[in-house]
């Protein structure tokens, strides 16, 4: 049996044996070992978007103790969040082979490692490798698999779930931001990520607690997604999810061959094993190692062709148009987010507000009503007479108009407002994984998730720098927030025309569906 059916949801079965014969719910879905999973993802939020919120605390070390131009070290940071982000797709071949079980645990240690390797850096560029590539890749292994578990264990409450474990993100700064001001006040900068990097090693705990679904729970959980649509189809963006499912027999026609020629290969090894044994131990040790080496083979190959077919296959998530009006919206989405946090302290020092902003830091307004916007959304898109989608969209004009309005704002107060309502309005992250899932399916949200995170990670890793870049020409961040704004506009409008592109995306059925 292999890990990657179980891990991300992948299914080869035929639906109509499931649907003629329904299985009893279990508990785990909705309830149980869910929220277990729910745990691990709000601990996973902690320790790596919230430790990547507290960078600040080591771009000061850092500016101090190598004594390089702002830009170029601050590209540290931005590498380390962006290169989170932009590995999802890669991470999703990970999924596929081994499940999101090991991939968090493997990514756990590789973040960890990171961490302890930039504890000796010499210069900025060797923070580049370390801190940047080797740790921003450990994070991706263990973000992706956090988030998808969550939507594999919930159905009538994934926006919640999605909104209680996300909330880490803001609990994660405070936390992550007191706790490394601490220690590198009492130990030194140094010292302080080499104890961050063991810290950090929980991540593997938080991997651990991910139990992959049994083939039982799997069946399950089919036949409840199956009755829940029956009786709510406008809640979900029914038809593109089909339009990739469509696809899926060229998955299940390989699943068949590969457990076939699986079989045949641990037949012929075990027959040499009963054959065998009077041979010598040598020859036994070598023939486990055939045995485990034809298996593994067999688990890279099949998850490397359902990685590959969801992105360049007949099945390819590219071929929904839907699809790709949301990835456009994500390319210019997370960065609107992640500016204020980068030049909110010197707008604050240009209008001569710093002693206030001392006292309650305007980013800690947007952290603190991020946590709360988070759950609330979450509680508001489960309700049966709203719509994910409508939530989604709301928010997203809210936290445009308020980026198009913050640098009208000069006193303390009008600044704490808009603050107040980015933070909140940008609570939507949790709906991401929903909306996601409902336009291509449960099968395909690992990969699908991955694409939309890879495109949060290229605006987060360009947006800061380009806005600096604006206020060098300019010498104002009027305009940063401005063009920002504009392009963020440009993202909403994709997904204003997406129910166009949906009524004209093709109805008929391919000739594999029609076999199937």
């Amino acid at each position: 049996m292999y890990a990657s059916r179980e891990d991300i949801g992948y299914d080869f079965g035929d639906d109509s044996k499931v649907g003629s014969k329904p299985v009893k719910p279990n508990p785990n879905i909705d309830g149980g070992w869910a929220w277990m999973i729910v745990l691990s993802s709000f601990l996973v939020h902690i320790l790596i978007m919230g430790s990547q919120m507290a960078l600040g605390i080591l771009n000061m070390e850092w500016l101090e103790e190598f004594n390089q131009s702002r830009g170029l070290t601050a590209w540290v940071s931005s590498l380390s969040m962006g290169i989170t982000l932009i590995v999802g797709p890669f991470i999703g071949l990970f999924i596929s082979m081994c499940g999101c079980r090991k991939t968090a645990i493997i990514g756990g240690i590789l973040n960890a490692l990171g961490w302890i390797l930039s504890a000796y850096a010499s210069n900025v560029h060797y923070l580049f490798l370390t801190f940047g590539v080797t740790a921003g890749i450990g994070s991706g292994m263990v973000y992706l698999p956090a988030v998808v578990m969550v939507g594999q264990y919930f159905q009538k409450r994934r926006a919640l779930a999605q909104g209680l474990s996300t909330t880490g993100t803001g609990f994660g700064a405070f936390i992550m931001t007191a706790l490394l001001k601490y220690l590198c006040t009492e130990f030194g900068w140094r010292n302080a990520m080499f104890i961050q990097g063991a810290v950090s090693l929980n991540l593997c705990v938080c991997g651990a607690l991910m139990r992959p679904l049994s083939p039982k729970d799997v069946v399950s959980e089919k036949y409840s997604v199956r009755s829940n649509s029956e009786g709510n189809q406008t809640k979900g963006l029914s038809h593109s999810a089909e339009t990739i499912k469509s696809n899926g027999v060229l998955s299940e026609e390989l699943e068949k061959k590969e457990e076939a020629t699986n079989e045949e290969v641990i037949d012929s090894v075990q027959h040499i094993d009963i054959g065998g044994k009077s041979r010598s131990g040598r020859s036994m040790y070598g023939l486990r190692i055939l045995k485990t080496v034809s298996q593994l083979t067999v688990t890279v190959r099949k998850g490397f062709a359902i990685w590959y077919s969801s992105y360049f296959g007949a099945a390819s998530l590219f071929t929904n148009r839907v699809f790709v009006a949301f990835i456009i919206w994500a390319l210019f989405a997370y960065s609107s987010f992640v500016i204020p946090f980068i030049h909110l302290p010197e707008i604050v020092k240009q209008y001569n507000l710093s002693g206030q902003n001392n006292i309650f830091p305007l980013t800690s307004i947007i952290a603190i009503v991020h946590i709360f916007g988070k759950v609330i959304l979450g509680i508001i898109a489960d309700l049966p007479c709203i719509s994910t989608w409508n939530v989604f969209l709301m928010a997203n004009f809210t936290l445009v108009t308020c980026i198009l309005t913050l640098p009208l704002m000069q006193t303390y107060v009008s600044l704490a407002v808009v603050c107040a309502l980015i933070g909140f309005s940008s609570g939507y992250f949790s709906l991401m994984p929903v909306v996601t899932e409902d336009l291509v399916g449960i099968k395909h949200l690992a990969n699908a998730y991955g694409i939309i995170i890879c495109a949060n990670g290229i605006s987060a890793l360009f947006g800061p720098p380009f806005a600096g870049w604006i206020y060098d020409i300019t010498q104002k961040y009027d305009f940063s927030f401005y063009i920002s704004g504009l392009l963020y506009m440009v993202g909403i409008i994709f997904l204003l025309i997406q129910p166009c592109m949906q009524k004209k995306q093709p109805r008929e059925k391919t000739k594999e569906e029609a076999q199937a």
